[in-house]
């Protein structure tokens, strides 16, 4: 019986047409199904983190890594499941309130440290920030109020700490991948520059 858990993987790529149709038509061509994607810009110009999460066994998801590091827009691929790391994920969840209500949906709301972003007179929607189970946990406990909507951001990750914080254990081989020298990407504008102009 196979070991299916979540995956969750950075992976930093460069900023070019139809690099996200390209990774995601990879894992749809192996039967995953994505849990989330966030995709956002980085310390880098010209490059940008995917983070992707995905249900599958260890050995076929490693596979898949070895297939994203042949694509030339793939910069680096860190496997967060090899190394401490810190995540967190958004949520906007609109929930619907009466005179009687109120007072309880606002005290659970801040029990959980969220943000009150709109107010209206039937529902307040509110921004809660926290890993997974949090996020989970607020939209049960506002259930039986009845929730309206929600919209959830994606799990986004960062590996904990430096080489000196990080025991040699977590290390998948040699020294972690997510905490190599400064990434050198031209940005495509550069590139073009060393052209040289047939014209």
């Amino acid at each position: 019986m196979t070991d299916v858990q979540d995956h969750l993987l950075s992976i930093l790529v460069r900023d070019e047409p139809r690099v996200l149709t390209r990774i995601t038509a990879l894992f749809g061509r192996r039967g995953y199904n994505i849990k989330s994607l966030s995709v956002g810009s980085t310390e880098h110009p010209g490059v940008s983190r995917m983070t992707i999460v995905v249900s599958g066994d260890r050995g076929v998801v490693e596979q898949a890594i070895r297939q994203l590091e042949k694509l030339h827009d793939v910069v680096r691929i860190i496997d967060h499941s090899l190394e401490k790391y810190v995540d967190r994920e958004l949520v906007l969840v609109k929930v619907a309130i009466t005179p009687e209500s109120r007072v309880e949906v606002r005290q659970i709301a801040e029990d959980f440290r969220s943000r009150i972003v709109d107010v209206g007179r039937h529902a307040l929607t509110f921004e809660v920030t926290g890993d997974e189970g949090k996020i989970t946990a607020f939209i049960e406990q506002m259930r039986p109020f009845g929730i309206l909507e929600t919209m959830r951001t994606g799990r986004i990750a960062l590996t904990r700490g430096s080489n000196a914080d990080i025991p040699a254990h977590v290390y998948h081989e040699g020294e972690t991948q997510a905490l190599q020298p400064t990434l050198e990407v031209q940005p495509r504008e550069e590139r073009a520059r060393h052209v040289p102009n047939l014209f």
